[in-house]
């Protein structure tokens, strides 16, 4: 593996993580061995946080996290995403923001996501080299 890159959780990812979910464990490992980030999306943190005591391993898990803001400009981007893939709802809109922010993240990206369909869906890149399009794997 080249050194770096970026591991992006969507909601299903970041719960996976803190409960201590194999391959999300694996992924952070790995990514942190390559000197890469992990980043979640700030409306992903309006999916898995509700502010109880079961946040706590939540809140642990992004001590160690990059959470990036939903800008205007990912916004638009999302946007775009949807109206290319046909997408809609608002389980959709979350999703296209979790793929916009991971369209702008250092190569390799690895994606992790329950949400295999859509989220492929919203990061394919045809246009980009296949060794630096955005890998969407289950958790």
């Amino acid at each position: 593996m080249r050194p770096g890159g970026t591991l992006v959780l969507d909601c299903a990812g970041l719960a996976g993580l803190a409960s201590g979910d194999r391959v999300a464990r694996a992924a952070a490992r790995d990514i942190a061995a390559r000197g890469g980030q992990v980043v979640v999306a700030a409306t992903t943190l309006t999916e898995v946080l509700r502010g109880g005591p079961r946040d706590a391993t939540v809140h642990r898990v992004l001590k160690g996290v990059t959470v990036e803001p939903v800008t205007a400009q990912v916004a638009r981007t999302a946007g775009e995403l949807l109206g290319a893939t046909g997408l809609d709802g608002h389980r959709c809109a979350l999703d296209a923001l979790v793929a916009a922010i991971a369209r702008d993240c250092p190569r390799p990206v690895l994606l992790l996501t329950s949400d295999m369909d859509d989220m492929s869906a919203l990061t394919d890149q045809p246009e980009v080299p296949r060794h630096l399009r955005i890998s969407v794997h289950r958790v």
